[in-house]
C-alpha cells in the first residue's frame, strides 16, 4: 500500500463509482496509520485524516485548519473552480464566515422551519401517489424519488419556478459528479465556466424578483440579506444561492438513495419503523451516518501543528474522510451494522464545529417526511438489480436503484 496509491484510492472518482466508498481502506488506515501522508500526483498531495476524535480536533480549531484555500484537493493543472466567481460561504474562515453565517441561519432553525414543513409532506406524498396508482411496479428510486423529493422542496424554498427543476437538477449534476459519464460533462475548464455562467443566469431574475417583492421564504432571505447593515454584494448573493440549492439537492438525495436501499437490505429495521413512526428521526440520523454523502472535506494548516503525533507543516492540506470517522470502532458500536435505534449516534455526517452544515434541519426534515410517508404505504419492496454508484468521490452515493414495489393507496 504506496502513498500513492493509497491516496488515489481516496479520492478517484473511478473507483467509487465501481465499488462505492472504500471502507476497508479506510478500516485499515484507522488501525494502522489514521493521519496518513499521500504524495499524489495529479492534485495536491495531502494527509488522510481518518479517525473520529482526529477530524474533530481538526474541525474544532478553525485557527489552525482554513477553508479559504479550498474544500477539495486542488488540482495540479488547476482548472477553474465554477464557485470560484462567487463568495461562499463554505469557503470562507474567521469573521466572514460567522457574518455569512448569520444571514441565512435564523431561516434554518427548527422553528423556523415549521414553516416549510408542509410543502415537504405534501411534495412526499405527491411521490408516493405516484408510485400508488398502479398499486405496485417497478422504478428507480434512486433516480425518481430520491431525485425529485429533495429538489421540489429546494426549488420551491429557494424560489426556483416548477418548469426550471429539471434544468437546476442538470446543472446540480454537472457540479457534483462531472466525472461521471452518465451524469456529468467532464469537468473540463470550458464546461466548469459554462456552468458558473448557467448558474447566474438561473439565480439572476430571482435575486431581483425577491428583492422587488420579498415574501418569507429563504429565497428573500438571501436576497435581502446584509450584514453589519450593508447588503450583500452580488458575488456574496449569488454564491449563497449556489451553495444552498447545490449542496442541499446532491447530499440530501445521496443520504435518501443509500437510506431506501439500507431499509430494503435491512427488513428488520423497517418493520420497527412501520411499527413506530416515532423511530423517524433516529432513522434518518443513522441513514446520514450510514451514507455519509459528504464523504470529506478539505482544511489547509496555518501554521506548523501536530494531529494524533503526526508533525502537520504550515501550508499542507488535511483530507478529513467522514465516512471513515462514521464507522470508527472506537466511537460507534458494530458500525457496521445499519440500526434505526442507534445510540448515541454521533455521526460526523453534517460535518462539526464552526462548520457545522447550515442545512442540516432542513435536510432532516426534508428526509423524515418521505421515510415517513414510505414507512406508512410501503407493503413490499426488493431490489431487483445491481445498484450502481455514481463515479464521484467528494459527494458520494447511488445513480441507480432498481426496486420492485406494492404500496397502498
Amino acid at each position: 500500500m504506496t502513498d500513492t496509491t493509497t491516496g488515489k484510492q481516496l479520492v478517484d472518482p473511478g473507483g467509487y463509482g465501481a465499488n462505492g466508498p472504500p471502507h476497508e481502506l479506510f478500516r485499515r488506515l484507522r488501525a494502522e496509520s489514521p493521519v496518513h501522508w499521500c504524495d499524489m500526483s495529479a492534485v495536491e498531495s495531502f494527509w488522510a485524516i481518518t479517525r473520529h476524535e482526529d477530524i474533530r480536533y481538526i474541525s474544532s480549531h478553525p485557527d489552525l485548519f482554513i477553508n479559504e484555500k479550498g474544500i477539495a484537493p486542488t488540482p495540479l493543472d488547476n482548472p477553474p473552480d465554477p464557485t470560484g466567481s462567487f463568495r461562499v460561504v463554505i469557503g470562507t474562515d474567521g469573521t466572514e464566515h460567522r457574518d455569512l453565517r448569520k444571514v441565512a441561519m435564523p431561516s434554518l432553525t427548527p422553528r423556523a422551519l415549521a414553516s416549510v414543513e408542509a410543502s415537504m409532506r405534501k411534495s412526499a406524498k405527491q411521490l408516493v401517489d405516484e408510485l400508488a396508482k398502479a398499486g405496485e411496479g417497478e422504478t428507480d428510486l434512486a433516480m425518481d424519488m430520491a431525485v425529485r423529493h429533495p429538489l421540489r422542496v429546494l426549488c420551491k424554498a429557494l424560489g426556483v419556478p416548477e418548469e426550471q427543476e429539471e434544468t437546476i437538477r442538470d446543472l446540480s449534476n454537472r457540479l457534483f459528479a462531472a466525472d461521471d459519464v452518465e451524469l456529468g460533462s467532464g469537468g473540463t475548464p470550458e464546461e466548469m465556466k459554462r456552468l458558473g455562467q448557467e448558474f447566474i443566469e438561473l439565480f439572476l431574475p430571482i435575486v431581483a424578483e425577491r428583492r422587488a417583492n420579498p415574501t418569507d421564504d429563504i429565497a428573500s432571505v438571501i436576497a435581502n440579506g446584509k450584514i453589519r447593515g450593508e447588503a450583500l454584494g452580488p458575488v456574496e448573493t449569488l454564491g449563497y444561492y449556489l451553495i444552498t440549492f447545490s449542496a442541499g439537492h446532491d447530499t440530501t438525495k445521496n443520504a435518501l438513495a443509500g437510506g431506501f436501499r439500507a431499509l430494503i437490505e435491512h427488513p428488520d429495521e423497517f418493520d420497527k419503523l412501520r411499527n413506530d413512526i416515532s423511530r423517524s428521526a433516529g432513522c434518518v440520523e443513522e441513514i446520514v451516518r450510514w451514507t455519509t454523502p459528504v464523504n470529506y472535506m478539505k482544511r489547509t494548516a496555518t501554521r506548523d501543528v501536530e494531529v494524533n503525533g503526526q508533525k502537520i507543516r504550515e501550508g499542507e492540506a488535511v483530507m478529513m474522510f467522514y465516512a471513515s470517522a462514521n464507522r470508527d470502532e472506537s466511537i460507534f458500536e458494530d458500525p457496521y451494522t445499519f440500526s434505526i435505534d442507534r445510540k448515541p449516534n454521533r455521526h460526523l455526517g453534517f460535518g462539526y464545529g464552526e462548520h457545522f452544515c447550515m442545512g442540516a434541519h432542513f435536510a432532516r426534515r426534508s428526509q423524515i417526511a418521505i421515510i415517513e410517508e414510505l414507512s406508512r404505504r410501503v407493503e413490499h419492496w426488493e431490489i431487483i438489480g445491481e445498484p450502481e454508484w455514481i463515479s464521484s468521490s467528494f459527494v458520494v452515493g447511488l445513480k441507480h436503484l432498481p426496486v420492485r414495489y406494492r404500496i397502498s393507496a
